[in-house]
């Protein structure tokens, strides 16, 4: 059966949610989905087409969510639909809901030094989303995020600021991880501040197989 996809984007701009959002609509396309793509929340209120999709991609960095739409998200996603995203487009979305964070299992606080060359490792070689994958160099910003001790950790980084942080020097945080939330299965990477970001093979291929796992697809 063909498995279906909804994306929302919106939020801020500087994140380029349309660009990022373009780019998985055909990864998911090439990959058998129907995929309904909108730029609104309110899509969010409608129960019954949220529960007959597989995935929901959000990217909506900062911006505000209504207690109606929010309750509605979380309420799909619980009851088994899977949800996926990248960088600030769902970890730094909605900086006020925390039953949001909870869902999503972490939440952007900061990126010491803005956009930074960084090393990326892969922690788990056995899972299908980083199988045969090796580490990999980013030229972005490095996330240091809140997050929840339950997730399960595919992908890391270790914080390397010199004297502009220096608190956090040899912090290792996670980049990737996978979760639980109800009967959804949640995916998430921190990679995808702009959509050139996704030129990095790596990272475009753990995002989309990431997208693929939390739609019962890989």
């Amino acid at each position: 059966m063909e498995k279906k996809a909804l994306m929302t984007w919106g939020g801020w701009e500087g994140h380029e949610p349309k660009q990022t959002t373009d780019i998985f609509e055909a990864v998911l396309d090439e990959a058998g989905f129907s995929v309904e793509v909108e730029d609104n929340l309110d899509v969010f209120l409608d129960g019954d087409r949220l529960s007959d999709q597989d995935l929901i991609v959000p990217c909506w960095t900062m911006s505000s969510i209504e207690k109606e739409q929010s309750n509605g998200l979380k309420e799909a996603v619980e009851g088994g639909v899977g949800l996926g995203g990248w960088h600030g487009g769902m970890a730094d979305a909605f900086r006020q809901d925390t039953g949001y964070q909870w869902m999503v299992g972490g939440q952007w606080v900061a990126h010491p030094g803005g956009v930074i060359d960084y090393r990326v490792n892969i922690t788990n070689h056995d899972d299908p989303i980083t199988k045969g994958l090796g580490d990999f160099d980013m030229h972005s910003e490095q996330y240091y995020l809140h997050v929840d001790p339950s997730n399960e950790v595919l992908v890391h980084t270790t914080f390397k600021t010199g004297d502009l942080a220096p608190w956090v020097n040899g912090c290792v945080m996670p980049v990737v991880w996978k979760r639980m939330y109800g009967k959804g299965r949640v995916f998430y990477s921190s990679l995808g501040h702009k959509a050139v970001d996704f030129d990095v093979p790596e990272a475009r291929e753990i995002q989309r197989r990431g997208l693929l796992w939390a739609a019962g697809a890989l």
